[in-house]
């Protein structure tokens, strides 16, 4: 079975807890085993890495990854962190919508 999250990769988030509260950034990737998010630019760790024959060793700074629940939408036409709802569309495709302006999300 398949579980729908409430953000997908390419979303634009806000960060509502944790040491990075308070920041926006758009999400690279899902993992959804795990219901954790990697943002660009954000939760930025040290990552000591040991030489190989494709690549140098030395200190590299990635993305670590957030909770999900430790993220929220941001609408895009009020530009405001806001909760997602789901509804089908006249095809009958499930799609997100935002609940403070009630637009949807999918494309």
């Amino acid at each position: 079975m398949q579980v729908s999250f409430h953000v997908k990769k390419g979303d634009n988030v806000f960060v509502i807890t944790g040491k990075e509260k308070g920041k926006t950034g758009e999400i690279m990737r899902v993992d959804r085993k795990k219901s954790r998010v990697f943002i660009k630019g954000l939760n930025l760790i040290k990552k000591h890495t040991k030489a190989t024959a494709a690549s140098a060793g030395g200190i590299e700074t990635k993305e670590a990854s957030i909770h999900i629940s430790n993220v929220m939408h941001i609408d895009p036409t009020l530009n405001q962190p806001t909760r997602i709802g789901f509804k089908l569309n006249d095809d009958g495709k499930k799609i997100r919508i935002a609940k403070k302006s009630g637009e949807a999300i999918d494309r």
